[in-house]
């Protein structure tokens, strides 16, 4: 199956676009580490288009993915028509990333990686592509090591293919999610060494899945102790206090076991608990 452009494209684009399909069409045989977002899901939909039944995608389900999520990664990759497998993934029981140091997100994507090559060598040795993009090269992602280490390619970034072009060739392509907000791992909600449990990524889960329902896609839900910090862009903040029924907010946040909850005026900021790292 082809993926015909249904919207034009600038001249950068398209060549990005050409030589993002002679890479995977070069590479032969790929497994993709599919999250289901807009970088993974334009990796796996190029795969499937270059290589068919040579192209598969796999994701990593574990308490850090949200159901919600991995419910749309199933969806999306039927609508790609790309073989999808799912694999348990247990970086909860490794003290590196369950105790939440600055660096667990490379104990998450290490933890991954010992999967996918598994399952890559059961599949004629298929080489794993993942989603990360030029943009995550300038960004604090420790990940990004553990899947340089594990031989992983990254095809987005070697052809320095920002987030704004991943979205634009997307839509041009007729995928439909081109324009689904980033959902990062649910562990990127709770600060630096307060530990990670299943329990508390499962409320954090359900939290912003409730705002979500409400109509505010873009949303984060901060976990520190006991309380819940909202985040929504700037600019849905006073839309969201008018609609939102606060008692009910209240009642159902109370119930999953948050003991206060509020909103934060500055808005949502990708990385702002990276702060620290970043600004040091």
């Amino acid at each position: 199956m082809f993926f015909s452009q249904l919207e034009s494209l600038t001249d950068l684009e398209l060549k990005q676009l050409k030589l993002l399909r002679e890479f995977i069409k070069d590479t032969n045989n790929v497994c993709v580490a599919y999250s289901g977002g807009v970088d993974s899901s334009l990796i796996a939909t190029i795969s499937q288009e270059q290589l068919g039944s040579k192209a598969f995608a796999v994701t990593g389900v574990s308490p850090s993915l949200a159901p919600y999520l991995l419910r749309q990664a199933r969806l999306q990759a039927a609508w790609i028509g790309i073989r999808h497998e799912e694999c348990q993934t247990n970086e909860l029981k490794e003290p590196n990333y369950f105790k939440n140091p600055e660096n667990r997100c490379y104990a998450c994507k290490k933890e991954l990686h010992k999967h996918l090559n598994q399952i890559s060598q059961r599949s004629n040795n298929a080489q794993v592509l993942d989603g990360v993009n030029y943009d995550d090269l300038h960004d604090f992602r420790p990940g990004i090591n553990a899947s340089t280490q594990a031989g992983v390619k990254s095809p987005l970034a070697e052809l320095k293919i920002d987030k704004k072009s991943i979205r634009s060739i997307s839509k041009s392509l007729g995928l439909p999610w081109w324009d689904k907000p980033a959902q990062p791992c649910l562990a990127s909600r709770i600060p630096f060494g307060e530990e990670i449990s299943s329990k508390r990524l499962e409320k954090i889960a359900l939290a912003e899945e409730w705002i979500i329902n409400q109509g505010f896609s873009k949303v984060r839900v901060r976990s520190q102790g006991l309380a819940a910090r909202i985040e929504l862009p700037a600019n849905q903040i006073d839309d969201f206090l008018k609609i939102i029924e606060r008692n009910k907010l209240i009642k159902y946040f109370l119930s999953l076991g948050f003991h206060s909850i509020s909103v934060d005026l500055e808005g949502l900021i990708s990385g702002k608990l990276t702060r620290d790292i970043t600004t040091s």
